[in-house]
């Protein structure tokens, strides 16, 4: 098995950014730090270890949906010791948030230790749904939807656009819903920040077709195995 799909495979991260790992050192193989790509192992032998700590394949996947609250770190450490995504899911097994939401955005978030699932599930080319509703300052107009739907510049020279349309608005605030494919950081408040228009506040109401229904911000659940199906069959997974 290439290491990269092991360490995808254990749940820590996605391939390309177990890439990222090898690349700088932080894997071990049987105790000898591994730096190129392409190395195979044997689960069945080989110890695989990132910064110190083995790295195992697990024998159950969970697969957890959280209605994330603001104030809440998408992250599995924080040197701040602010409150994490995990810290609001009580299951023993380590499992990882796919994405991210920033601090104060709130609505769906999946957690998982299918790292297979996860590579999928963050990569553009799967061309997943994230679905917003975006509270935003000022009156939008059509014209400025329009503008979302046929790319903004949000910095860095990244052109990106959207599905949109106007829920509510008036002369002080518009609600508005925004799909989008990518992720990249900090995406929604980047493009409404071009309009001139900055964000009061951000939900991600879809995910990949999944929803917090039935969920108060802070609750989470297990995913139906359905729901497990769904996603294995949006990414093309068996």
């Amino acid at each position: 098995m290439q290491l990269n799909k092991y360490i995808a495979l254990s749940g820590v991260t996605s391939r390309r950014k177990a890439n990222i790992l090898i690349k700088e050192g932080k894997i071990t193989v049987n105790g000898t730090i591994i730096t190129e790509m392409g190395v195979t192992v044997k689960p069945e032998t080989d110890k695989i270890e990132l910064n110190n700590e083995v790295l195992q394949i697990p024998s159950k996947y969970r697969y957890i949906l959280l209605n994330k609250p603001e104030k809440v770190i998408t992250s599995f450490t924080d040197q701040r010791k602010r409150t994490l995504v995990v810290d609001c899911i009580n299951v023993k097994e380590r499992i990882y948030p796919v994405g991210r939401l920033d601090y104060d955005t709130t609505g769906v978030l999946l957690l998982t230790n299918d790292g297979d699932l996860t590579y999928r599930l963050a990569h553009p080319k799967f061309e997943i749904d994230k679905i917003y509703e975006v509270l935003v300052h000022g009156y939008i107009t059509n014209n400025d939807i329009q503008k979302l739907k046929s790319g903004v510049d949000i910095g860095n020279g990244n052109t990106v656009n959207g599905e949109a349309k106007i829920i509510n608005r008036n002369s002080e605030k518009s609600l508005i819903e925004i799909v989008i494919h990518e992720g990249k950081k900090r995406q929604i408040k980047r493009m409404m920040k071009s309009l001139n228009h900055p964000v009061i506040k951000l939900t991600r109401t879809v995910f990949a077709g999944l929803t917090t229904e039935g969920l108060q911000e802070g609750e989470w659940r297990e995913l139906k195995p359905e729901e497990v199906t769904m996603l294995y069959q949006k990414t093309g997974l068996t």
